[in-house]
């Protein structure tokens, strides 16, 4: 599938750009040293400009399925996996904007009449599309689970006759709201509601409201074996088509004058709703954190600390904001299902690139 371009990045200087001059120096200090290992693509974008860009040949795979050696470059394809959780809310939010689908806190199950059996449960019809937004559904759904096995709830769901009654009834294990857990189902339906609503599939709708608007370029989007485009994890775009993604959310959601996604709807998205547990909040399908900022100014000195967001997916793919300065970093992994996937990717927006912005 793919979407015309718009423009592409305009390369600037670090320094020009806030960062220590020597920005690309350290980040390769941190390829070359280990630290910074199983990349397959770095692109960080300050107010719509590109400071720096990083790409490696290495082994890849699409949804599971491997591709063998791709040799990544600015509009090489990629999986974001669960960053595409946080592309699809941006997809809701453009369609409450059109009046297409229901307000978050109306009803849950109202928009899905063909389970009326489920809405009868008194616990299941206090749900709203609130709780589906944050992940606080509390169903009992486990994606603690490597994603090889089937017993992973998100694993069930694509093989699932029905992955939407599958999700909408598992057990219940907490009050609506009352705590949040990692669910895929919560993203499925999130996308079921946009394609119910607008009538179309994700793919066409995100094609056109978003993807053609902001000039993402090409993309794909895997789809479960009922033929369902995942709303969870199966997005795949180019590193500079996430890059440009990422300077239109960091710019507020406009674009040469055109308001894409509602600044509302991304003031809310980016709004703590819950905590995760692990020192993260969780706003409407993205991370939000905070972290310092600039230099290390010594011993005894705390460096002040700004909010950000993210799009996190497995393997280490990663969307980061920083809004208050207009920055965006996008990161391509080959960590697929390791549990400390994490780290090169936090290290990049920690020591790498919020340590070094200046200004």
């Amino acid at each position: 599938m793919t979407a015309a371009l718009i423009r592409p990045l305009p390369p600037v200087a670090p320094q020009e750009a806030g960062f220590a001059p020597d920005l690309a120096a350290r980040f390769g200090a941190g390829i070359r040293s280990g630290l910074l290992h199983s990349l397959h693509a770095v692109v960080v974008v300050r107010a719509g400009r590109l400071v720096l860009e990083h790409y490696e040949e290495a082994a890849d795979e699409c949804w599971g399925r491997p591709l063998g050696r791709v040799s990544f470059g600015p509009d090489v394809l990629h999986d974001l996996r669960s960053v595409t959780k946080s592309v699809v809310s941006l997809l809701y939010g453009i369609a409450l904007a059109r009046g297409l689908v229901p307000p978050p806190d109306a009803p849950l199950l109202a928009a899905f009449p063909d389970y009326g059996d489920l809405a009868a449960d008194p616990a299941r019809a206090a749900w709203t599309v609130r709780h589906a937004l944050t992940m606080t559904l509390g169903i009992e759904w486990d994606e603690e689970r490597p994603y090889t096995d089937p017993l992973n709830s998100e694993i069930a769901m694509e093989l699932a006759d029905d992955r939407f009654r599958f999700v909408l009834s598992r057990p219940i294990v907490d009050a609506p709201g009352a705590r949040w857990v990692y669910c895929g189902g919560a993203s499925a339906l999130i996308g079921a509601l946009i394609a119910r609503g607008t009538g179309r599939s994700l793919p066409d709708f995100a094609r056109e409201v978003l993807f053609e608007p902001a000039g993402l370029g090409a993309f794909e989007w895997s789809c479960g074996t009922d033929g369902t485009p995942s709303a969870a994890s199966g997005l795949r775009l180019t590193p500079h088509g996430l890059a440009r993604l990422g300077a239109l959310l960091a710019g507020g959601g406009s674009l040469a004058g055109r308001q894409i996604v509602p600044a509302d709807w991304l003031a809310a998205s980016f709004r703590p709703a819950v905590s995760t547990g692990d020192g993260l909040d969780y706003g409407l399908q993205w991370w939000l954190g905070e972290g310092p900022v600039g230099p290390d100014p010594g011993p005894g000195v705390a460096r002040p600390g700004e909010r950000w967001a993210a799009g996190f997916g497995n393997g280490g793919q990663r969307l980061f904001l920083l809004p208050s300065r207009e920055l965006a970093v996008t990161i391509f992994s080959s960590r697929y299902n390791a549990f400390d996937a994490w780290i090169t990717p936090t290290r990049i927006w920690r020591e790498i690139v919020l340590a070094n912005l200046l200004a």
